[in-house]
């Protein structure tokens, strides 16, 4: 049982294809902002990196430099007769200042005259070492101003290769007035290793939080859209809707202006016939005229609901007095029908549209009646329990098919043998006026035959007072049900 039925939902391929641009456009956004997450991180990472890297290589050459200028210069001081060998910061002399001192730092000192050739200064016994001088160094130093050079070079010992800062300073050797040059290598091995475990340890951990930020900008990326993604999907909605609307008022719209087409057409071929012998053709016109208004009527409310341009009056209110009222005024067209409604309040009060509830209740009352037999029972009961207030409609008649339950409520939707003369939109507008009021509203079978629709409401403002109760203090009594028509 139904009382509104509509063509089937149209789908077609512009709505398709409409659908796959939005899945692409959101594909493509959600991309962009992954990508715009791990390059932003990674350029972050990379600068921090570089930073990093630059400021520790830094720290680690001055420390060379200020350990190779703490070895060669107290030397150079004493040899060019500034400073008295004996003295505490000449050092002493009975430490040999030249080859490998391994209480210095791993600084290996050597003396070269002018030529290149290797000297022994103050007796100091003399140390070779492969590639030493380093001459590039040498002439650096002999055109420097200051007389020195530091520069890094490559040694290699017996078969062993190995990275080294060499340090070279010009100076005039006291005892012949000649220009020496003093040469201070240090190895840079633990200096190298240092500084490549920290690039493994920045590549690595930059590449970890690379993808690491690419995982949460997808993740993040998602849940951004999801707003978005609604959004398009209630603007595809709303079109489709739109479009639906226009499609089924169309088709709703047809019938009853062929049938007042048709008479006005037997009206203007029959001019000499009275009035009372085109009373068929008139009352067709008028039957059809009623049930326009009444699809004119259901439609444009509809369409300012979806609007949002309808506003709900609350205000307190009795739910079992406006399903008294809404039944009661449908006394005339039950007894029409041959049909008994019988209505069974109890006093629920609650915050709502005494306007839009009653006309809630009509539709429901109406929709029972024509779908009851003859001599059929239609029973609205309203009750209020645990904080919700129900309104239930049941009648006798043929029920409704498992297959159909989904769309009851849609608009124009028609279940086949419904009877004739509804719009279509009588459940759609019961169910809109169910949801402006927070409530739910469903349709199953009763196990003795014909359908129940149950609405449940949240109760609101006043409740019944539990001080009215029988003369010897218990429960009042139950109110009898009220049979209309």
């Amino acid at each position: 049982m139904a009382d509104g039925a509509a063509p089937e939902s149209r789908d077609d391929g512009a709505e398709r294809v409409a659908l796959e641009d939005e899945h692409r456009l959101i594909r493509r956004t959600r991309w962009r902002l992954v990508l715009w997450s791990g390059l932003s991180t990674l350029v972050v990472l990379v600068v921090l990196g570089v930073a990093l890297y630059a400021a520790v290589a830094s720290t680690l050459v001055n420390a060379s430099v200020s350990q190779l200028e703490a070895r060669v210069d107290p030397v150079v001081s004493v040899l060019s007769g500034k400073t008295d060998p004996d003295s505490p910061s000449g050092g002493s002399s009975s430490a040999s200042p030249f080859g490998f001192q391994p209480g210095r730092g791993s600084i290996f000192l050597f003396a070269f005259d002018a030529s290149g050739n290797q000297v022994q200064l103050q007796g100091q016994p003399t140390v070779a070492l492969a590639g030493m001088p380093e001459p590039g160094s040498l002439a650096a130093a002999a055109a420097s101003p200051d007389g020195r050079d530091v520069r890094e070079v490559t040694i290699t010992v017996g078969s062993a290769v190995f990275p080294a800062r060499l340090m070279t300073q010009r100076f005039v050797y006291q005892a012949d007035g000649q220009t020496y040059f003093l040469q201070a290598l240090q190895d840079r091995s633990v200096e190298v290793q240092t500084l490549a475990t920290l690039l493994i340890v920045l590549l690595a951990g930059g590449a970890l939080v690379a993808v690491v930020a690419v995982v949460f900008g997808y993740v993040y990326a998602r849940r951004a859209l999801v707003p978005i993604r609604e959004s398009l999907a209630a603007q595809r909605d709303a079109l489709r809707r739109q479009r639906e609307f226009a499609a089924d008022a169309s088709h709703e719209l047809r019938t009853p202006l062929t049938v007042i087409r048709s008479s006005v057409e037997h009206l203007t071929r029959h001019p000499d016939k009275t009035v009372g012998q085109q009373r068929e053709a008139l009352d067709d016109i008028e039957a059809e005229v009623q049930h326009l208004t009444t699809l004119v009527d259901d439609l444009l409310l509809l369409a300012r609901s979806d609007s949002g341009a309808v506003a709900l009056d609350r205000m307190t209110m009795d739910l079992g007095d406006t399903a008294f009222e809404a039944a009661g005024a449908l006394g005339r067209t039950a007894a029409d029908r041959g049909v008994h409604v019988e209505v069974d309040p109890e006093p629920t009060m609650l915050e709502g549209d005494p306007v839009r509830l009653r006309q809630l209740v009509t539709i429901l009352v109406d929709n029972a009646i024509r779908h009851s037999p003859r001599d059929g029972r239609v029973t609205v009961t309203v009750r209020a329990a645990d904080g919700v207030a129900s309104v239930q409609v049941d009648d006798e008649g043929p029920g409704v098919r498992e297959e159909d339950m989904p769309h009851v409520f849609d608009r124009f939707w028609r279940a086949p043998g419904a009877p004739s003369g509804g719009t279509g939109l009588g459940l759609a507008i019961a169910k809109w006026v169910v949801d402006r009021h927070g409530g739910r509203i469903g349709v199953a079978n009763r196990p003795e035959g014909g359908a129940a629709f149950r609405v449940e409401l949240p109760v609101a403002g006043p409740k019944p007072d539990p001080g009215h109760v029988g003369p010897a203090g218990g429960e009042a009594p139950p109110v009898p049900p009220i049979l209309l028509g």
